[in-house]
């Protein structure tokens, strides 16, 4: 990754950390980096500040890693579906979504995975960052007429110099961000994985506060 971006995230990313309230630090056996959740998520803020509490991501997994798009941890799709096969729609429990236009998906960024629920909303232990790619001005044009939405002037910026996954945008709620150690992340994010997407090697990681 080249020098300048490094800066440039570690920049903005300290920027905005001194409007947010709460910061996590990740440890994992790759290195560390550190989160900032955002203030204007705070039902997903507080789900993840409990489950630091109750050690919900002690000694957890980054079990799906996907270069160019994300590194996942937490509870695995294929998990949460087995545990879940026996209850109704109404008992699988989720968080309802939360979007904001300051909080969407360019690199760095921290979200909450889903199943194909018609609410979007959030499984309640599954995480990813997001890696993504560069996107092109034409392919952002083509995402606001396929999903009715707009982006601003900074997202587009954001996206057009960094790159991200802004066709997940409306769609997975975005809580957080990487602001001091995204080369860990995007090193995570090169590991060799099968053809499921899991990683050849565990990748651990646990998190407290900041």
């Amino acid at each position: 990754m080249k020098i300048w971006l490094v800066i440039l995230f570690i920049f903005l990313g300290t920027f905005n950390a001194l409007a947010q309230t709460h910061k996590l630090l990740f440890k994992t056996n790759k290195g560390n980096f550190k989160v900032l959740l955002y203030d204007f998520t705070p039902k997903h803020q507080q789900l993840i500040l409990n489950a630091v509490k109750n050690k919900m991501y002690h000694d957890a997994l980054f079990n799906r890693v996907i270069e160019n798009f994300v590194v996942q941890g937490g509870a695995h799709d294929v998990d949460i579906a087995e545990q879940e096969k026996a209850l109704q729609p109404s008992k699988r429990y989720r968080l309802p979504a939360e979007f904001d236009s300051r909080a969407f998906h360019k690199m760095g960024a921290l979200g909450a995975g889903r199943d194909e629920n018609d609410a979007k909303a959030s499984f309640l232990n599954q995480i990813y960052f997001v890696v993504g790619k560069i996107v092109t001005n034409e392919e952002l044009n083509a995402l606001e007429l396929k999903k009715g939405i707009k982006f601003s002037e900074n997202q587009r910026e954001i996206y057009l110099k960094n790159g991200g996954l802004p066709r997940l945008d409306n769609d997975y709620t975005v809580f957080g961000e990487v602001y001091e150690g995204l080369e860990v992340l995007l090193k995570i994010s090169k590991v060799q994985a099968n053809e499921k997407d899991y990683p050849l090697e565990k990748i651990i990681f646990e998190i407290t506060e900041i």
